[in-house]
């Protein structure tokens, strides 16, 4: 009975110090949150989050779930997505990644697209961005199969990236990017200048289509439409010139594989 005292006495302590750590850390305010500080926003608003976020200034540090924090924070349109860690004075550290647009796409109505294909929200005059239109997909069509039209929307992306790592946006910047499942691909530059692509070959296409375009600027003349989908001459290049004063129809003219001096065939 002498040694079993002792142990009474341990226990009750160890109670008595559980029992203060439960007050000082759930009935106290030494772990509440006070703040919420997010960081690398751009287009959302810390407000916007705040309103999204189930923790709130004043919820308990130890006891929230920075999981479901961040879950509901990519409800965002514009957060792709988002790390939640606590810190001490008790506060939440939010890093976000915000999505990079990359186009807009005509669903019935202007959406935006981010780099990764993915469809996010309408485009509204405050959005302010200047990006090419991918056409050619029905509204109904995309809701009832998005997955057959996902890999439309990721070539129209991956065209845009190769026009820019080709060095050919220095020259000719794209407004409208046509995408049809059978036909293939039509572009429109900001000048009016038709580009029909058609289907398959693209890196082929561009370094074609990269000549005939430095021909052209060359001989200070521009291209109407350009012709990159016969399928029976792959190698060809037909080019409407644009036409000059007194010149009100244009010419046209096909280049051969050889390269743009391989004039060799008229269309009219």
């Amino acid at each position: 009975m002498a040694l079993a005292l002792p142990s009474i006495v341990a226990l009750g302590a160890l109670g008595g110090a559980a029992y203060l750590g439960w007050r000082l850390g759930w009935k106290s305010d030494l772990l509440r949150v006070r703040e919420l500080r997010f960081e690398g926003l751009s287009r959302a608003t810390p407000q916007e989050l705040l309103d999204l976020s189930p923790v709130q200034p004043g919820d308990h540090l130890l006891f929230l779930d920075t999981d479901a924090m961040a879950a509901a924070l990519r409800r965002h349109p514009w957060i792709a997505s988002a790390q939640v860690r606590r810190t001490f004075p008790p506060a939440l550290e939010v890093q976000v990644s915000e999505r990079r647009p990359a186009a807009l796409v005509d669903l019935g109505g202007l959406y935006l697209v981010d780099d990764r294909g993915e469809v996010f929200k309408r485009a509204v005059p405050g959005d302010g961005l200047d990006l090419p239109v991918i056409t050619g997909i029905e509204r109904e069509a995309w809701v009832e199969g998005r997955a057959e039209f996902a890999p439309l929307l990721g070539g129209a992306l991956a065209l845009l990236g190769r026009w820019s790592a080709r060095g050919l946006d220095a020259r000719s910047t794209i407004s409208e990017i046509h995408v049809d499942p059978e036909y293939g691909t039509t572009l429109w530059s900001d000048e009016g200048t038709e580009i029909r692509l058609g289907q398959g070959d693209l890196e082929e296409k561009l370094t074609r289509l990269h000549r005939v375009l430095s021909a052209l600027d060359a001989e200070g003349e521009r291209a109407e439409v350009l012709h990159l989908d016969n399928r029976r001459r792959p190698d060809w290049v037909a080019v409407r010139v644009a036409g000059r004063r007194g010149e009100p129809d244009g010419r046209s003219y096909a280049a051969g594989g050889g390269g743009p001096q391989g004039r060799s065939a008229s269309l009219r």
